[in-house]
């Protein structure tokens, strides 16, 4: 599976709607943001239909992974957006990592927490927000927004001075992003 797939879910009372650009896209968010609700909508839908009061609008089939079958079950998902509700530790293993990676699914994953055997892009890091277009009355509108942005080197630039805490790679990195608008020294590990 390729390119951008837009999803939109919602019920009388609040919507969401976005879009998948890459096979890994991760959630974050504190509490009552609306990241479980999200997942128990596609999971409704997924298990009664348009019975449920659900309308969910996707090109590609959305699913719901989790519990300790999660093996068996994503064997047999295929061309699938499949969503992960945070508390399924499964995620953070490595036979995890391994088993997505001969897939061709778009994983939507939602937890606090950073997967270090996952390689998602930060630009690929959202949280869920109220965007108020419908209204506080009526029906409430969700969207993502990036957690991080790639480019912010204007915010940088209030700094006279950087010091790195090492002479290898943390001090090379900021020497190259800051380039000659700032001075940047190592600590040689001193601090």
């Amino acid at each position: 599976m390729r390119g951008t797939h837009s999803v939109m879910v919602q019920n009388k009372r609040i919507r969401y709607d976005f879009d998948i650009r890459r096979n890994l896209t991760i959630i974050q968010g504190d509490s009552a943001t609306g990241k479980t609700t999200l997942i128990s909508m596609i999971e409704e839908y997924y298990e009664n239909g348009p019975v449920s009061g659900i309308e969910l609008r996707s090109d590609k089939e959305c699913v719901i992974l989790s519990g300790r079958k999660w093996r068996n079950d994503l064997a047999v998902i295929q061309d699938s957006i499949v969503f992960i509700d945070e508390g399924n530790e499964f995620i953070f293993t490595d036979e995890f990592s391994a088993s997505i990676r001969s897939t061709d699914n778009y994983y939507v994953i939602v937890t606090r927490e950073g997967i270090p055997s996952l390689p998602y892009s930060i630009e690929e890091i959202y949280g869920i927000r109220d965007s108020g277009k419908f209204g506080a009355l009526k029906q409430v509108y969700n969207e993502f927004y990036h957690l991080y942005h790639a480019g912010k080197r204007q915010e940088i630039k209030n700094f006279g001075m950087i010091i790195a805490e090492d002479s290898n790679s943390g001090y090379q990195f900021f020497q190259s992003v800051v380039e000659r608008d700032i001075i940047c020294k190592s600590a040689k590990g001193t601090i």
